[in-house]
């Protein structure tokens, strides 16, 4: 009798086991589904607020838009001293705009870049912008950096590497 006893008590455990598991697996399924909807809500927020930017950056101070000729952003120049809150500080680069307009560390950025030979890496821009190696410094570098090549700034032959433009794809900077 004793063994019958213990096999039961086994297969009840085992039975435990498994709900748990079902309810785990449950539980994941949910979160992940709140993690998806977050991340969705997060991107739609992020692309709003760039949006908003945008078209904050294009004012031309009398609260309406610049005219846009063409689909060609507006001629109105970026000045280094005005700042939005939340807007993009960015900008495009465009025929005519200097790195003046960029917030410090970015024109730090690209100093170190123009002087560079070669493309380099966001932790070996680090030390020569004067922020310590540390991984947080190096990823937001490297943020700052892929922001730059995207907005039209530095160019990226390869995952990783930006260098100031070379004199044949330099439109007057």
């Amino acid at each position: 009798m004793g063994s019958l006893i213990a096999e039961l008590e086994a297969r009840e455990a085992a039975a435990r086991a498994r709900a748990r598991v079902e309810t785990l697996v449950a539980e994941l399924a949910r979160l992940t589904t709140r993690l998806e909807d977050e991340r969705e809500a997060w991107s739609r927020l992020r692309i709003a607020r760039e949006t908003v930017a945008e078209v904050i950056m294009d004012l031309d101070g009398s609260g309406t838009t610049a005219p846009v000729a063409g689909g060609a952003e507006p001629e109105n120049p970026v000045h280094p001293g005005v700042r939005v809150v939340g807007a993009i500080t960015v900008p495009h680069w465009r025929q005519g705009l200097s790195a003046a307009v960029l917030p410090e560390v970015y024109r730090d950025i690209i100093e170190v870049l123009t002087d560079a030979a070669k493309p380099m890496q966001a932790r070996q821009l680090v030390p020569r912008i004067g922020l310590p190696a540390v991984t947080g410094k190096i990823e937001g570098t490297r943020g700052k950096l892929k922001r730059l090549v995207e907005r039209g700034w530095l160019t990226e032959d390869e995952p990783g590497r930006s260098r100031w433009p070379t004199p044949a794809t330099v439109w007057n900077r």
